[in-house]
């Protein structure tokens, strides 16, 4: 069925007398509901009633239109124009260069309101915009004058409120408002009849019959411009839309909205006002003029009366679907939105997008199509359902509002043997349903979304896209899932899938099983650090026991992560898991680390196992093995710790060969002296010896120092071999070693030269105290004449202390004879000065 805006058919047809076939015919109509009247060249007004409940066609078994009274005005002249008036019941007649006022039901004369005289033209007002007005607009164009008139027309008066001047007679007119377009033999004007102004439009060369101004109501005129254009302008004098081209020879033409329609002697022409194209053409011999109605168009002859029915607009762009014009019915749908309810235009808006997305599809327009899938708020399934493969992740209650539109065009079958193609069309399908995922599109259909999308990362290969879906809450049905996951070997993704549904045991056996090599699964890697990261986190508690063996058989350093990367909310007990790790013992010495470093536990019993366990490794450890590490550890822990039980520690280490760590804990005792022997005499390293006293002596004084490096400084020189070491050290040191204690240690047969680095350095530092100490009492003393200054002035003035002064610092009474006093001469309390009295 080809696409029709209107309905034709033929309403009327009169019946002229033989001998005056010439003078009864048509020349102007008018309507208002069912009432039709016929304006005719013998100045005569016929009233004729459509059938009730019709817009004027004659179906089968209807009865005919009505001939109901007729009205002669006389014995010649024909009549010019009808308006009718509803609001007052008048029928207005141009006839013979007057309007009359008739009543438009039994066509009488209205006494009251006399005939306006030397008329050309006249239009009225929507007389239902007027309803809550005291009575009806009415412009006239005089015979006699170059002007338009105002008329209000009430019930029984017709007054004239208003005259417009204007340069040339007009010979059309239209009226919206308080708005008035005119159209002259050479130009069209706008003219404000509330204010008299009127403005010039453009020009134009038509003859006065094909001078058109039409109004499209909302403050908008239709007209026919130059070149055949036709001419869309605002009653502001502004153009919102573009012209178009429209047939030459325009009879007249008119508005019934979207549509715009323009007739020719032979044809009528139908346009879109949305696009301006042409929808529909009707064939109408010896048409001489039309009438616009809300609900159609009638079309008059000389004899005949011909009737085009707007189609209602859900049947209009059900016709254009059918035909896939889908642009076009998305364009007709915005423009007829408020002649249709809310929900219908919501649904019908919806569909029509929706089906218009589709031709993108298939167009592979990829982008188009999803906006509009997505503003059309399209089910997910019925996308899902154009994939063969597919389909088996959507439920059986599913059914297809598409299927009459979609019989045969699967993906497949639209691709055939083009592989590359059908590769786009799963990219589409995975960016669509990853776009409505989560949203109330999606929602609707989340299980079959996400069975969906996991089919498809599986299928294309997408480990990344696969692991983010299973790996975060989904919807995906485990029964339907888990099956399409281990056919492809997706071994970890079935873990993850376990996971986030809450079968923790399962998901972990999955892994391990990967782990151990029971299942391959090529797309992972690090599924042992996975599993270790997974309990870490994991809360529930039984299954990180049951699994915690397993991991630390695997790897004691990173398995021992699953206790100490714990959230500080889900911690196990301490005692528990120390007595688990007593078969793991670099597990053990990892988690003492975690306890004292991160948690810091003060427990003596954590830091004495954290202490034995260290040197139990540098002990086991072959020879070979780089311990820099581990010892610093240990060397830090035994320096820093105060929780450690020194005897403890130290009857592990006396018989090893940690020299270092026995000194640190001979140290730790105050037993400096044999720390200094261990370390110079049994192991024989000096710097380690030096380096021994400053970090001993760290937080304390400066002759807690001295005391250590003179101590240290005795055994160098009791040991011939270690002369130039005790030189070493007292030039390394010369500003903690005073010269004087120095001198009464060294041997005689030392020379001045052999010291001199050290005597000049610790002379230096000797006079650099000095200077400082001197430098210090003079400021000192500067500060103290500056007080002096302040007192001798001050001491020279008089100050007046009446009884209920009040101290200008604690807003006290001043009641003792003392007081101070500031260089601005406000008093004080002594007490409250800071400077006490002396």
């Amino acid at each position: 069925m080809a696409f029709r805006a209107f309905t034709h058919s033929h309403v009327y047809e009169k019946q002229p007398a033989s001998k005056e076939k010439d003078k009864s015919s048509i020349q102007c109509i008018e309507r208002y509901d069912q009432n039709v009247y016929l304006g005719t060249k013998d100045a005569t007004v016929l009233h004729l009633i459509l059938p009730s409940g019709t817009d004027g066609d004659q179906s089968p078994g209807q009865s005919k239109i009505r001939e109901c009274r007729l009205r002669k005005l006389g014995s010649s002249n024909p009549v010019a124009q009808l308006r009718v008036v509803p609001l007052f019941n008048h029928l207005l007649i141009l006839w013979d260069r007057s309007v009359t006022a008739f009543n438009m039901f039994s066509l009488e004369p209205v006494p009251a309101l006399k005939k306006i005289q030397h008329v050309n033209l006249f239009e009225v007002c929507n007389s239902l915009l007027a309803a809550q007005a005291e009575g009806v607009k009415m412009v006239t164009s005089s015979s006699r004058r170059k002007a338009i008139r105002v008329h209000v027309v009430g019930v029984d008066r017709w007054d004239v409120v208003k005259e417009v001047s204007l340069l040339q007679d007009p010979v059309a007119l239209a009226v919206d408002g308080g708005c008035v377009c005119v159209g002259t033999s050479d130009r069209y004007l706008l003219c404000d009849i509330r204010t008299g102004s009127s403005d010039e439009l453009f020009p134009h060369s038509h003859s006065r019959q094909r001078v058109i101004v039409t109004s499209m109501g909302r403050g908008e005129f239709l007209l026919n411009g130059p070149e055949s254009l036709g001419m869309f302008v605002m009653k502001t004098g502004i153009c919102q839309r573009p012209p178009f081209q429209w047939p030459q020879e325009v009879l007249a033409a008119g508005v019934c909205f979207p549509y715009i329609l323009t007739l020719q002697p032979q044809v009528l022409s139908v346009y879109s006002a949305v696009d301006q194209q042409c929808k529909q053409t009707v064939s109408l011999s010896g048409a001489k003029g039309l009438l616009c109605t809300s609900d159609g168009v009638l079309v008059f002859t000389e004899r005949d009366i011909f009737s085009l029915r707007l189609v209602p607009p859900e049947e209009q762009i059900h016709t254009l679907v059918m035909h896939e014009r889908f642009e076009e019915a998305l364009m007709l749908l915005d423009a007829v939105q408020d002649q249709l309810p809310l929900d219908s235009h919501k649904e019908l808006q919806k569909a029509v997008t929706c089906l218009a997305g589709l031709v993108h599809f298939y167009q592979k327009d990829f982008s188009a199509a999803m906006d509009l899938f997505i503003a059309g708020e399209l089910d997910p399934r019925e996308i899902i359902r154009l994939y063969p493969d597919f389909q088996s992740c959507l439920s059986e209650e599913f059914q297809s509002k598409l299927d009459h539109l979609n019989k045969g065009r699967d993906v497949q079958v639209v691709c055939r043997d083009d592989r590359n193609t059908f590769h786009h069309y799963l990219a589409f399908l995975g960016d669509f349903l990853r776009a409505v995922r989560g949203t109330v599109q999606g929602l609707k259909c989340s299980k079959e979304v996400d069975y969906a999308l996991l089919r498809l990362y599986v299928e294309v290969g997408d480990t990344e896209n696969l692991q983010q879906l299973v790996a975060f809450p989904n919807l995906c049905s485990l029964d339907c899932c888990v099956p399409v996951l281990e056919r492809h070997n997706r071994y970890f993704a079935v873990g993850s899938l376990y996971q986030s549904h809450g079968y923790y045991i399962d998901a972990i056996e999955t892994w391990v099983k990967i782990e151990d090599g029971l299942h391959k699964d090529p797309s992972c890697s690090d599924v042992y650090g996975h599993i270790v990261q997974t309990l870490s986190q994991l809360p529930d508690r039984d299954v990180v026991w049951k699994f915690a063996d397993w991991t630390l058989q695997r790897n004691q350093e990173i398995g021992v992560q699953i206790f100490n990367k714990r959230p500080p909310d889900v911690q196990f007990e301490t005692q528990d898991v120390l007595a688990l790790m007593e078969k793991y013992p670099l597990a053990m010495l990892h988690h003492l680390e975690f306890l004292i470093h991160d948690l810091n536990s003060e427990d003596e019993r954590h830091h004495n196992r954290l202490a034995l366990a260290y040197v139990t490794q540098l002990l086991r450890e072959e020879e070979d093995t780089d311990l820099r590490g581990t010892r610093a550890k240990l060397q830090q822990l035994l320096w820093e710790s105060r929780f450690y039980d020194v005897s403890t520690v130290y009857e592990r280490v006396e018989w090893t060969t940690l020299r270092l760590e026995k000194a640190i804990l001979l140290g730790k005792t105050g037993g400096h002296s044999q720390a200094l022997q261990v370390l110079v005499h049994q192991e024989g390293d000096l710097k380690a010896a030096e380096a021994y006293c400053c970090r001993a002596a760290r937080g304390r004084d400066t002759v807690f120092r001295q005391t250590l490096l003179l101590t240290l400084l005795q055994m160098y020189l009791s040991s011939e071999d270690l002369g130039s070491a005790a030189v070493d050290l007292l030039n390394n040191h010369p500003r903690v070693l005073a010269a004087e204690k120095v001198i009464g240690l060294l041997p005689d047969s030392w020379s001045v030269q052999l010291v001199s680095q050290f005597l000049v350095g610790s002379l230096r530092e000797t006079f650099h105290q000095r200077r400082m100490a001197q430098l210090q009492k003079a400021m000192a003393q500067v500060e103290l004449t500056r007080h002096k200054v302040i007192w001798m002035h001050t001491s020279k003035r008089k100050f007046r202390l009446d009884k209920g002064q009040k101290c200008k610092v604690c807003q006290k009474d001043l009641a003792e004879p003392e007081f101070a006093c500031n260089l601005t001469g406000e008093v004080m309390h002594t007490s409250c000065s800071g400077f006490p009295l002396t």
